[in-house]
């Protein structure tokens, strides 16, 4: 064994930051396995490895004697179902008992969010690979939401009056801290984390105004506006599709669903935006 039985992807993210922090605060040690050790969070308990999910050697190197891994879905890329795949069978390679796998609510193969369906096949290589797993199906960041605001305040995007229950990264990662502590109950297990409402982005632009004050609307864009409006940044063909189906998955009710797995796992209701909104605007 080159380190503790459990380990943790994206340490040097915002999620997997989270989590190993509060893995670290528990006292359980931990393997953070980063492509950049030198970018690694400095932690009590945890052992820092090299590990890349696109390099199988490596990754079969760095997993050997981990019971649990925390998957986190790699950054968005052309490549990135290979790697979760290559990542996936380093694991099985590795005799990694339990992944706990970062997917996306509503993921499918036909899902009308285009990085939803990468999720979907890389759960059903967990699957077919024989490793035990648990799956987290995040709803949009409830973070990214204030964000979603161009600089003339305006969100665009053609997403009608659909409905998105979107999550608190911090939620997210409290999920995964209390399963990464004590695994075996939730083998098996697929959770589909939400906040505990679903607004519309014209309700969320009211809200974002009354406690910023900043002055926020929504424009419903057509599918046509959506594209040109995004065509000033320079992308390839499969990110642009991934920006505006951002917007026609929550038009179609994909992400409207409000579950109650966060007050399940953890003990406590999931944030709303406004609280979100007001702890952000007093720190």
């Amino acid at each position: 064994m080159v380190g503790p039985p459990l380990a943790v992807t994206g340490s040097t993210g915002a999620l997997g930051g989270l989590v190993a922090r509060g893995l670290a605060v528990r006292g359980v040690p931990q393997r953070l396995l980063v492509r950049a050790p030198d970018q690694a969070p400095a932690l009590d308990g945890a052992v820092v490895l090299p590990c890349s999910y696109g390099d199988r050697e490596a990754a079969v190197a760095a997993l050997e004697g981990v019971e649990t891994l925390l998957m986190v879905s790699a950054s968005e890329s052309a490549d990135r179902l290979d790697q979760h795949r290559s990542f996936v069978d380093a694991a099985a390679e590795a005799g990694v008992l339990q992944v706990v796998y970062t997917s996306f609510v509503s993921a499918a193969a036909d899902c009308t969010f285009t990085l939803g369906r990468d999720h979907w096949a890389t759960e059903e290589h967990i699957r077919q690979s024989g490793l035990s797993h648990t799956f987290l199906r995040d709803n949009f960041y409830l973070d990214f939401t204030p964000l979603m605001a161009g600089e003339d305040g305006v969100i665009r995007g053609p997403a009608g009056d659909g409905r998105l229950s979107a999550v608190a990264r911090a939620d997210i990662a409290a999920v995964a801290v209390e399963i990464m502590a004590d695994p075996a109950p939730h083998a098996g297990a697929t959770y589909s984390l939400t906040g505990p409402e679903a607004f519309t982005l014209g309700e969320a632009a009211a809200v974002i105004s009354e406690v910023t004050g900043r002055a926020v609307s929504f424009h419903d864009e057509t599918i046509d506006e959506a594209y040109e409006s995004r065509r000033r940044w320079e992308a390839p063909d499969w990110q642009y599709d991934a920006w505006v189906s951002t917007y026609t998955a929550i038009k179609a009710g994909e992400h409207a669903a409000v579950t109650d797995d966060v007050r399940r796992v953890t003990g406590r209701d999931p944030v709303g935006l406004r609280a979100y909104l007001e702890g952000d605007a007093a720190r």
